[in-house]
């Protein structure tokens, strides 16, 4: 789950990382109210979650009152790459000298955690990146010790800060990381972090980014959740502890397991190039046990997705065998009743396949047709879509 700027602001400061005053609003007169809070010079900024907010027009500086509601009215429904701004941070101003980088993410493919750090940060990071990958310092953090203060100078060091700033950031690293382990993120960017012309450090933008895997240890995090910008249909297989994630495709997929469903949407965006080039409509894991509640769940939410035109039911019968399966098949389109009508390839295979077509055959659903391999099930299912 990603966090908006101001979730990271407030995240940050209860770590004691430095942030400058910040409050949330939502009309021109509430951002009026708001820079006459803070007093000075102010900052209107956006609040979506995609990067480029300044370029967009989303960031400005407002010397009264008056500036930043006029600031509101020109970023309020304004539209970043897609994304319709409803609401804006109003951040006490700063006086920069310096602008730095500083991240910690979880490196996936080298099963650890990397500070991706750099003395010159600032907006065109990603160009420095490319053009200049010597001046981004790139240090694995060992999971277990973490960055304690010896590790977070050496980061510094590392990073090209000189002498005299080191002493100043790296016990912000320290509190950066502190928030990364305390809250089970992902990604942890400070981008820029700064050096005030006081000769204070200060975090002036934050994005965070929470593993939901880790939410039973966190139920506050829940309250982070921006329920109104979520999909419906994958709000609702939430609802219901499916794995699901919707794509952009016309046949829905059912699976139980994450890699025979990744080879499902593989299989099925091959044989969709057969089919006027119909596509996968979803991942769907549901997961070991397959019973009728589980399956009629699965399809209640594929079968409320507009896009999808036929459904790819692919499992391969392990602890829960394919006879448990079928019933679950019957029964759920059973549940269901007239909300399904959209037809169904089955493809079974495993523990009991034999018992489990049988129970489909009986079944005579007009809505089902049984496959005997993969191949065979995802192209019918890519047919019946460009249908």
């Amino acid at each position: 789950m990603d966090l908006y700027e101001y979730q990271a602001r407030d995240l940050f400061e209860r770590y004691e990382v430095p942030v400058l005053p910040g409050i949330v609003a939502d009309t021109p007169e509430e951002v009026r109210a708001a820079a006459e809070k803070l007093g000075g010079v102010v900052v209107v900024k956006a609040q979506v979650k995609v990067g480029g907010r300044g370029k967009a027009g989303g960031v400005k500086v407002a010397k009264t009152p008056d500036d930043a509601e006029a600031a509101a009215r020109d970023i309020l429904g304004l539209d970043i790459k897609g994304h319709t701004v409803k609401r804006v941070m109003v951040a006490g101003g700063a006086r920069i000298a310096q602008e730095f980088y500083f991240s910690v993410l979880l490196d996936r493919a080298n099963r650890s955690y990397l500070s991706l750090t750099s003395f010159e940060g600032g907006m065109e990071i990603e160009i420095l990146a490319v053009e200049r990958p010597d001046a981004l310092a790139r240090i694995e953090v060992n999971p277990i010790k973490g960055i304690d203060l010896e590790t977070a100078t050496a980061i510094a060091r590392q990073a090209n800060f000189p002498d005299d700033l080191v002493d100043k950031v790296a016990p912000v690293f320290v509190k950066l990381w502190n928030v990364y382990k305390g809250e089970d993120a992902t990604l942890v960017e400070v981008n820029p972090l700064v050096l005030t012309e006081e000769g204070d450090i200060v975090a002036l933008d934050g994005k965070v980014s929470l593993d939901e895997n880790a939410g039973f240890r966190h139920p506050e995090h829940e309250a982070l959740e921006d329920k109104d910008a979520a999909d419906p249909l994958e709000a609702k297989a939430k609802a219901n502890d499916l794995n699901y994630v919707k794509l952009d495709g016309e046949v829905g997929i059912i699976g139980n397991g994450a890699g025979l469903v990744m080879s499902t949407l593989d299989v099925v965006a091959y044989a969709g190039e057969k089919h006027g080039g119909v596509k996968p409509a979803n991942f769907l894991d549901i997961g070991g046990g397959a019973s009728a509640e589980v399956m009629a769940n699965g399809l209640d939410v594929i079968l409320g997705d507009a896009q999808v035109k036929s459904v790819f039911v692919n499992v391969f019968g392990g602890i829960t065998a394919c006879d448990a399966v079928a019933n679950g098949i019957v029964a759920a389109l059973g549940i269901l009743g007239d909300s399904a009508t959209k037809p169904l390839v089955v493809r079974l295979d495993g523990n009991k396949v034999d018992e489990g077509r049988k129970i489909l055959e009986d079944a005579a659903h007009p809505l089902v047709t049984l496959a005997l391999s993969m191949d065979e099930g995802a192209d019918k299912a890519a047919e019946l879509a460009s249908k």
